[in-house]
Order: structure tokens, then C-alpha cells, then sequence
């Protein structure tokens, strides 16, 4: 075969193999992946509706970001292209930062609560009342999760290599 052959062959092939259905990014742990990430962000979603979080501006950051995530993995999934790609990528980036500031709030919000508690509360002690607190501190952590699982999925997606050139 020809370097100029090598060049043009592609990399990507939809194709599977006879017999079998052709997968639509054409790697089924990629596939499990992305199942993974739509279950897990459906279920939460919902579960944090039926926890009536949404009595302050911070509860609805992941009200409205799980479902932005989701959009943008359609749109992903319908366009089939570099920036579609890219910009599911940068929900899944944003989904990690509001995990972490959710983290912070929760963490904070209990910290509050238990020295209000036991003023002379401090050190580890006032860290692992906080971290068991009547929020769970941890809960928002779920975004990061789903955060890097979006990523996952994305992770040498074949619509974010780049296309070869004919010239050497």
C-alpha cells in the first residue's frame, strides 16, 4: 500500500462487522459509557426534584445543569461534529466546577450549623461533624463524577481527531 493510500484510508469506520449492528460511535464501551452517564444524570436530576432542591439560587445550579448537560449531549449525538463535540465537553467541565462549589456549599453550610450548635467546636471534630452534617456534604460530588464520565465518553471521540491532509 502507498504512503498516499495510508493517508487517505480513514480512521474512523461505522461499519461493523457482518452480522453485527453497527454501533453509532462504533466502540460499545464507549456506548456503556455514554448510557452510564445519561441514566446516572436522568436519576439524579430526579431525585433532586423530588428533594425540593430548588429553595435557593445554589440548589438550581445543578437543576439546570444536569439537564444543560443532557441537551448537549443530544445535540452532540444529532450533529455528529467537532464543535457539537467540544461543546459537550465544556458542559462536562462546568459540571465538575458546580460539583466542587456544590461540595464547598454544603460543607460551609453545615460547618455553620454545627457551630452554631457547639461554638467550641473546632479542628477534625468540626470537619467530620461537617462532613456528616444535615446536608450531605458530599452529594454534590455526584457532578464530578458525571463530569469526568462525559469526558470518559468523549476521550479519543472519533469525531475530534484531526483529518489528513493529501499534501505530505
Amino acid at each position: 500500500m502507498s504512503r498516499l493510500s495510508e493517508d487517505v484510508t480513514p480512521r474512523f469506520s461505522s461499519t461493523a462487522p457482518t452480522g453485527h449492528i453497527a454501533s453509532s460511535t462504533g466502540c460499545p464501551l464507549r456506548d456503556l459509557t455514554l448510557l452510564l452517564f445519561v441514566v446516572s444524570t436522568a436519576g439524579s436530576t430526579c431525585d433532586l426534584i423530588l428533594l425540593g432542591h430548588f429553595e435557593s439560587a445554589g440548589q438550581w445550579m445543578p437543576l439546570v445543569m444536569m439537564p444543560t448537560g443532557l441537551f448537549a449531549l443530544a445535540w452532540h449525538r444529532i450533529r455528529r461534529g467537532h464543535l457539537a463535540t467540544r461543546i459537550f465537553q465544556g458542559a462536562m467541565v462546568l459540571f465538575m466546577v458546580i460539583g466542587v462549589v456544590g461540595v464547598s456549599l454544603h460543607f460551609r453550610s453545615n460547618a455553620e450549623f454545627e457551630l452554631l450548635m457547639h461554638p467550641s467546636m473546632d479542628g477534625w471534630e468540626l470537619v467530620r461533624a461537617s462532613l456528616a452534617g444535615r446536608t450531605p456534604a458530599l452529594a454534590p460530588a455526584i457532578l464530578v463524577q458525571l463530569g469526568l464520565l462525559g469526558l470518559t465518553y468523549t476521550y479519543r471521540h472519533p469525531f475530534l481527531r484531526r483529518r489528513t491532509s493529501l499534501v505530505p
